[in-house]
């Protein structure tokens, strides 16, 4: 190398000596001093003079009439795109204009009256001159299709080159440009010692198209013994087809979701449907606190450390990553929150190149999907190829060098049922290792399993810590829409804007439905129930006015969520069980006027936290600081309402399926069931009377709620939990009638307005 590099400088030193570079080109002054080498392809004849555009006539004797030329070859400034390629890093400023020809066709860029203005003509060679010509420019060997794939562009070309020519020395990188300049030299108008990296690699482009330029450059680097450079050059691309065809299967899945207001089976883009989230930098915020009739603080005491709003482009960002090292976040959210539709908008941000370019391979790794490894001996690489089976063709280097980061999305740990031992758990830091499936989970929320990975771990509140002490890791909390958003969801979801326009000034009318539509969940049930009414009764529809129904619609929604987790289903003589335990618990705390329990307090009660929290979703565990070095996990319910609704619901079962009357005292109650079985209305007549005694309205909602149970479409959804019985057929009139008496009796005046919201749950 050392001879053919000496030789080949002392050609372009001679070249540079002998002429400039406008002599070199038009042939002005001192000829191009031909070679065997080089000018065995072109000679330049003696320049012609410039054109005189006076008044005299022009001589046509010498014109010669030629057939019209061939369209141009795809333009290579065409394909390129000023945002892509304009930003390369340490080339600002270098323009990467170029233009592809075809290899018959010569540069016309050159102006009239130019010194450069010249024919280049070629010349005759004979065999003789081409056998010589061979050994200099070899001809392009090995696969002509090594490096052809859809996922090769412009873009991703010109970074590659760029990348691998930045890694030879200064010398070597002048060695690279005289044999390119030896070797191809109709590639250039000039050689290109002159030229930077950029213009370089732009010039390469600009003459042969994307799998020749590579190609090119292989060639070269192989013929300096550059073969580390030449693996990396083979591996960058690899890394390339195996994103491209990955990022078509995660499209698949998360590009795009159902939508139900067309036909059926069509999927819309998620962009057309995506709304922000409100994504906090810190969790243990608590519930969200907003009531219709009540004034709640806070029930968190974190108020001391500043709340920060992100997006998803935010979690382990490029920037945050290089400040701090974080390589694990915990991303916590109520059920219905939102954690969902926030891994679809991360991962398609990823696919489209619009957040976290640092990462090559993104792999969501839901648990619903880990669990099926259960009980089997695996390792990490073998679920990732299992799963993302285009990932085959990568090698073990390609998960652990410094040019690769991989994010880890785990998605629903909630959904993980196996303890977390990270005392006794061995450490494992090698992918290719074959473990169990507990190792592998622990290891990850070690932040341990690959050297250069980024983990991000979605789950609902948690009962017990699932991040060893000591890691790392960002905490982060999912609290679902603030209210711009909660319009925006529905003018997305409803493309006909008259729609969309009814279902907002819908839940505009009910503060309660408005509020809980913090929750992308409940706004969903929302828009489903009102483009079913749409479809079967049109545009003028009568909007269901109860609250109840919508409430009873999350509560099976949640339960279904619950049987995706594997737990057992809930029906009149389990799920009754569990649901009479948590109701019992709402109704006691709403007596009491509590909202949140500590530890000892839900244990007294018996309460299956795990269920309550993890499994139902009708719960949430969340860290507060009583006092200043001091730190206490509370449970509460996901919203205010919620535990009003299940107190409602307690009440309503005990007496549908027990005969039990709580607001009567137990021996009244007991002496009255024993001489005839107790009639619906007592109960609801008890409830008004009592609701009525609290002037700070705090059985309002719980009011409405019980009255709601009366209808015969609140019924049928709560069919699942209640034992037949005939005796409800005319309740609702019967309320409806008790609520009327009660307003024009007056007796409760500031309780009026409650009443006739009550009037309204039971649609008269």
């Amino acid at each position: 190398m050392d001879h053919s590099y000496m030789a080949a400088m002392e050609e372009m030193d001679s070249l540079s000596d002998s002429s400039s570079i406008g002599e070199a080109v038009s042939g002005r002054g001192r000829r191009r001093r031909e070679s065997d080498e080089d000018d065995g392809i072109f000679y330049i004849p003696e320049r012609r003079r410039s054109l005189h555009l006076d008044q005299t006539p022009m001589d046509t004797s010498h014109w010669q009439y030629v057939e019209q030329a061939f369209s141009p070859a795809l333009s290579y400034r065409s394909m390129t795109s000023e945002e892509n390629l304009s930003n390369m890093d340490g080339e600002e400023g270098s323009p990467t204009r170029l233009q592809l020809r075809r290899a018959d066709s010569y540069s016309s860029c050159y102006s009239l009256d130019s010194d450069d203005c010249e024919k280049i003509i070629p010349k005759v060679k004979n065999k003789d001159e081409t056998a010589t010509e061979v050994s200099d420019t070899p001809v392009l060997k090995h696969n002509p299709n090594e490096f052809k794939h859809p996922a090769l562009t412009v873009e991703f070309t010109f970074k590659a080159i760029c990348e691998i020519l930045r890694e030879l020395s200064e010398d070597h990188l002048l060695f690279f440009k005289v044999m390119l300049w030896k070797r191809y030299p109709q590639s250039f108008n000039t050689p290109p010692q002159s030229l930077d990296l950029v213009d370089l690699v732009d010039r390469l482009l600009e003459c042969y198209n994307l799998e020749v330029s590579l190609q090119i450059t292989k060639t070269l680097l192989e013929s300096i013994k550059e073969r580390r450079l030449v693996k990396l050059l083979q591996s960058l691309c690899l890394r390339n087809e195996v994103r491209y065809e990955l990022c078509k299967t995660l499209k698949k899945t998360y590009g795009e979701i159902d939508d139900d207001s067309a036909t059926q089976g069509e999927r819309r883009p998620l962009d057309d449907f995506f709304t922000k989230l409100d994504i906090t930098s810190i969790a243990n915020n608590g519930p969200n606190v907003e009531h219709e009739v009540r004034t709640i603080d806070r029930l968190d005491t974190n108020s001391s450390k500043p709340v920060k709003q992100i997006s998803t482009k935010d979690l382990i960002s490029a920037e945050r990553l290089e400040k701090t090292n974080v390589k694990l976040a915990l991303i916590t959210g109520v059920a219905g929150s939102g954690k969902s539709m926030a891994i679809k908008k991360l991962i398609l941000d990823w696919i489209e190149g619009r957040s976290h370019k640092h990462v090559t391979f993104m792999f969501p790794l839901p648990f619903r999907e880990l669990n099926k490894f259960k009980g089997s001996e695996v390792s990490l690489l073998q679920i990732i190829q299992t799963l993302y089976p285009e990932t085959k063709k990568l090698r073990d280097y390609d998960y652990t060098c410094n040019e690769c980061r991989v994010m880890l999305i785990f998605d629903g740990l909630e959904e993980y049922k196996e303890p977390f031992n990270f005392q006794h758990t061995s450490l494992l830091t090698d992918h290719t290792v074959i473990s169990t499936l507990n190792t592998i989970v622990v290891n990850m929320l070690r932040a341990r399993l690959l050297y250069r990975g980024i983990y991000l771990v979605f789950s609902r509140p948690r009962i017990r810590s699932c991040i060893p002490y000591g890691t790392l890791h960002d905490e982060i909390e999912l609290r679902g829409f603030s209210d711009p958003e909660k319009d925006e969801y529905f003018k997305k979801r409803f493309p006909n804007p008259d729609q969309a326009a009814r279902v907002i000034e819908y839940t505009h009318s009910s503060k309660t439905l408005r509020i809980m539509c913090h929750l992308p969940l409940f706004c969903s049930l929302v828009a489903d129930e009102y483009q079913c009414i749409f479809k079967e009764q049109g545009l003028q529809a009568q909007l269901p006015r109860s609250i109840t129904y919508m409430y009873t619609k999350l509560l099976l929604a949640l339960i279904g969520q619950r049987r995706t987790l594997g737990a057992s289903p809930w029906g009149p003589d389990n799920g009754g069980d569990f649901l009479m335990v948590l109701g019992k618990l709402a109704y006691n705390m709403l007596e009491k006027g509590t909202l949140k329990l500590n530890r000892y307090e839900w244990e007294a009660h018996e309460l299956d936290n795990e269920e309550a929290v993890n499994n139902s979703g009708l719960c949430m565990v969340f860290v507060t600081k009583p006092h200043l070095f001091s730190h206490e996990k509370v449970l509460s319910f996901i919203h205010p309402t919620m535990q009003e609704y299940l107190a409602a619901l307690y009440v309503f079962l005990s007496f549908r399926n027990q005969g039990k009357n709580l607001f009567e005292p137990p021996l009244k109650e007991k002496f009255k069931g024993y001489f005839k079985g107790q009639k619906p209305m007592e109960l609801y007549k008890s409830a008004v009377d009592k609701s009525l005694q609290y002037d700070d309205g705090k059985l309002d909602i719980f009011l409405r709620f019980l009255l709601g149970t009366t209808l015969k479409a609140n019924l049928d959804l709560l069919q699942p939990f209640c034992t037949p019985s005939p005796k409800w057929q005319s309740v609702a009139e019967d309320a409806a009638a008790l609520i009327k008496k009660r307003i024009k009796d007056n007796q409760h005046p500031n309780r009026i307005g409650n009443l006739k919201c009550c009037l309204e749950e039971l649609g008269v």
